[in-house]
């Protein structure tokens, strides 16, 4: 599917990885519908600090509503569907709010898109659907284990959209990005939250366990996946992974960190940043070699670059103080 001049829906689009997405489709000419989470400020996430904002258009609501999910369907040709909960912690409290938004929701834009005669359908999965990896690298064939409500949820809605496929010929590809990292991420995760504390001054910073491993990927390669899943007919129908295949520790990518920044900050272990017992993925590595033998697409981006640029946009002030560095993020 070539994207240019088709009308593209983005679903999740204020959000960090959504965000970056649509200023890469603006770029390949197409037309992008930008879905925002509907607030009382209407405000609309970090769409409002792009330059392209007056080239897309902008609507706000809730996948959890399938009215509203048949009202921006329509005349779409495809759909990136980012929007869900993803914050692992926050699930553990409110798992009820994961089912409705990443499996409900799923379903509304998946049944919507059907009606609404979609060409191509991308919907986003997330590594944590494998669980502690039962081996490396970590292929699509991989056990699902949910160790996490998120992680269950997000099965939950991967199967869900591939039901779709399997039942109604709805051209659905489900990606899995592993571990994305970059410019406008949550400070609920790792890197930014030591990013933007040694930014501050920080002179310790808390943490939960250093000994997992991860696969991180920098944000326009992530980007670069998706329309790679949606531009080839190759993957309709299948589940895709996007990864750097390598692997480093936590407490690595801190020390990373440190020496890229310049920085003495010591690390301490809290308790309560502890996922509980059973429940923490201690190894990532992905397997990237069937979105290499369908679409050509490899990474561009060291995490060594990767965090260089992600550095230099988290320490301009003007974006650091959009960040709440002395409060732990859920």
């Amino acid at each position: 599917m070539n994207l240019l001049g088709k009308k593209v829906l983005v679903t999740g689009a204020d959000g960090f990885i959504g965000s970056h997405l649509v200023e890469m489709l603006v770029r390949r000419g197409s037309g992008v519908r930008a879905l925002s989470y509907y607030n009382s400020f209407n405000h609309w996430g970090w769409l409002e600090s792009l330059e392209c904002l007056n080239d897309i258009e902008v609507v706000s609501g809730d996948i959890r509503d399938p009215h509203f999910c048949k009202e921006i369907t329509k005349d779409i040709d495809a759909i990136f569907h980012l929007a869900a909960l993803i914050a692992i912690p926050y699930s553990y409290t409110s798992p009820d709010s994961y089912v409705d938004t990443n499996i409900k929701g799923t379903l509304n834009i998946c049944k919507a898109a059907m009606e609404a005669g979609c060409e191509r359908v991308v919907h986003t999965s997330t590594s944590e659907v494998y669980g502690t990896a039962q081996y490396v690298p970590i292929d699509e064939n991989h056990p699902l284990k949910p160790q996490s409500p998120y992680s269950a949820s997000k099965i939950g809605a991967d199967q869900m959209a591939m039901s779709f496929y399997l039942s109604f010929g709805l051209p659905v590809t489900i990606a899995r990005p592993f571990n994305t990292y970059g410019p406008r991420q949550s400070a609920r995760a790792v890197i930014p939250t030591i990013i933007t504390q040694i930014a501050a001054g920080k002179k310790q910073i808390l943490l939960g366990d250093l000994t997992p491993t991860r696969d991180f990927n920098f944000v326009l390669d992530t980007c670069r996946g998706f329309i790679a899943l949606i531009e080839s007919k190759k993957t309709i129908g299948d589940v895709i992974n996007i990864g750097s295949g390598t692997e480093i520790s936590i407490g690595d990518t801190l020390g990373l960190i440190k020496k890229l920044m310049s920085s003495e900050v010591e690390f301490i272990t809290d308790e309560q940043r502890l996922r509980p017992n059973q429940s923490e993925v201690f190894r990532l590595c992905c397997d990237n070699g069937k979105i290499n033998k369908l679409t050509g697409f490899l990474p561009k981006y060291s995490l060594e670059t990767g965090l260089q640029h992600t550095i230099e946009w988290f320490t301009n002030l003007e974006n650091l103080s959009k960040y709440k560095a002395n409060i732990y993020n859920v």
